[in-house]
């Protein structure tokens, strides 16, 4: 397989369950999301945006996780907590922009190529990062938490910290054949 620069990356990235709680900053947060802008997308509408939540906004965003998923009790407070388990959550948002021609699904892929680019992009630059989704990113209780506008959705959130000293499991190869076909 021949390599270059990009696909050893893609090959390295490994997702992080379990950070430290060291976090880039936003300066740094800046620079990785220009980068990752860099995604394929038709008429360039730029259908996302990023919510960096740290401190106490991750309560809150527990809160709703919690609300939305109908708990309480222990329930609750172990499904309130998992915000926690990163010291930054990167809010993956899309925000669909009105167009003639750039469906409502491709607007929503052009999100999720973002979130993957940029978890490529701090995974390379040294972070400990996982993507992380669930029934409640489009609960009404978890759009609140976040602030969201109108008719925009949450695909889910990077949990983001300090690459800890244990390495994380190799995910397996695939045999590329059972997964190209042509016409």
């Amino acid at each position: 397989m021949s390599s270059s620069p990009v696909a050893d990356a893609m090959r390295r990235r490994r997702s992080h369950s379990s950070v430290t709680e060291s976090a880039p900053t936003r300066r740094e947060l800046l620079r990785l999301v220009a980068a990752a802008a860099s995604v394929a997308d038709h008429a360039a509408l730029r259908p996302w945006r990023i919510i960096a939540i740290r401190g106490a906004a991750r309560d809150r965003v527990g809160a709703a996780l919690a609300e939305a998923a109908g708990l309480e009790g222990v329930a609750a407070q172990k499904m309130a907590a998992k915000p926690r388990r990163a010291p930054l959550l990167l809010a993956i948002v899309v925000s669909p922009r009105s167009s003639y021609k750039v469906a409502p699904w491709e607007q929503e892929a052009v999100a999720a190529g973002v979130a993957h680019a940029l978890s490529l992009l701090l995974d390379e630059a040294g972070w400990g990062v996982m993507w992380r989704t669930g029934l409640q990113t489009r609960s009404d209780a978890v759009a609140r938490a976040h602030g969201l506008h109108g008719d925009e959705r949450l695909l889910g959130w990077l949990y983001v910290g300090g690459r800890p000293a244990t390495k994380s499991g190799r995910r397996g190869t695939i045999d590329p054949k059972k997964f190209l076909s042509s016409l």
